[in-house]
């Protein structure tokens, strides 16, 4: 068996941790939230399917109290909190140790700054979770995780035995083309970051504003296509019925599966929805789309709906009590104006 650092044991670390803890790894939960830790060093880690609860015995600590040395470290903070947690990682790291980021976004830049591509391993996740009171994960349903080494080198012996380990949880896989996936999940995470603008289920929003979620999506593609990047479907989201020259009956089936299959899972809001509405905290995506918009402007792209939709959530953030569908007609109007 293994041991396993999880950074971050909120939604996405909190379920990994619990699924290798099950399976009989070593794993310590670090985490900054003081009243997550006391809890889950008191109950164990515990896992909510619709009120059937789960506690897992689990060694939680604050940063503080952590020196090291760390071998395997699955990293879940927040995107705009990875590079504090780089400079945390670094004097604690094993010399063959690494990191493996499962977090939204595109982290493993940041990380290697700080440990090297060496120490850095490439993930891309998609997990419907949240954290619903100190020391209790809700579980959402199924989802997908990917492993692989950066810039699309060869899978290693190290992401088989992470991945291996990692199927405690559920259908984790290998892959050479990590890249592919974090953009087609930028493309799908654009699209739920538009339906957190509104307290309404996320289905049901992107069933009724297609025009925005059509857009939204394009221009995220359009970027990765600029990159070069060879886009991964993956659970019931097709990229490729999302790009610029899809298909409009492809496109249309392509909503109707996406929004059917997120009708059968028992999170119906988004993590950023949650994050505004209940948390009252800073967002994570206006971190995570830095880099399409960065690589936007480096390529001449346009991105109006995008830049719309993150500076609705920025206008959240300071009064989430404006959440309104009204935020969504806004997106459509302007999408159909590109037309």
């Amino acid at each position: 068996m293994s041991s396993y650092a999880v950074v971050g044991g909120g939604a996405i670390g909190g379920t990994l941790a619990h699924h290798l803890a099950r399976a009989g790894h070593a794993v310590t939960v670090i985490d900054a939230d003081v009243d997550h830790v006391a809890g889950i060093n008191r109950h164990g880690l515990v896992l909510d399917r619709a009120g059937d609860r789960t506690a897992l015995p689990v060694t939680a600590a604050a940063p503080e109290d952590v020196t090291g040395p760390l071998d395997r470290v699955l990293l879940a903070v927040k995107a705009q909190a990875t590079e504090s947690a780089a400079r945390w990682l670094a004097p604690r790291l094993s010399a063959d140790g690494w990191v493996v980021s499962v977090q939204n976004g595109f982290n493993e830049p940041v990380l290697a700054d700080h440990l090297g591509w060496e120490r850095t391993v490439a993930a891309f996740v998609n997990i419907f979770a949240d954290r619903t009171e100190p020391g209790v994960i809700a579980d959402g349903g199924p989802g997908a995780l990917v492993i692989g080494e950066p810039g699309g080198r060869p899978v290693s012996e190290r992401v088989r035995t992470l991945v291996a380990d990692l199927q405690a949880w559920g259908p984790a896989q290998t892959s050479d083309n990590v890249e592919g996936f974090l953009w087609a999940k930028a493309g799908f995470g654009a699209m739920l970051a538009a339906t957190a603008l509104a307290d309404e289920a996320m289905a049901d929003l992107i069933d009724r504003h297609r025009p925005a979620m059509h857009a939204v999506a394009q221009e995220v593609f359009d970027v990765a296509h600029a990159l070069g990047v060879r886009l991964e479907a993956f659970d019931a989201f097709q990229p490729d019925a999302f790009a610029r020259d899809a298909d409009q009956l492809e496109r249309s089936r392509a909503v109707e599966e996406l929004t059917t299959w997120l009708r059968t899972q028992p999170k119906n809001r988004s993590g950023i929805w949650r994050d505004l509405a209940v948390r009252r905290r800073e967002v994570e995506v206006t971190t995570h789309y830095a880099t399409v918009l960065t690589e936007a402007e480096r390529h001449g792209i346009a991105t109006p709906v995008l830049r719309a939709v993150m500076t609705g959530l920025r206008e959240l953030e300071a009064d989430p009590a404006s959440m309104s569908e009204t935020r969504l007609d806004e997106l459509d109007r302007i999408a159909g104006s590109l037309v």
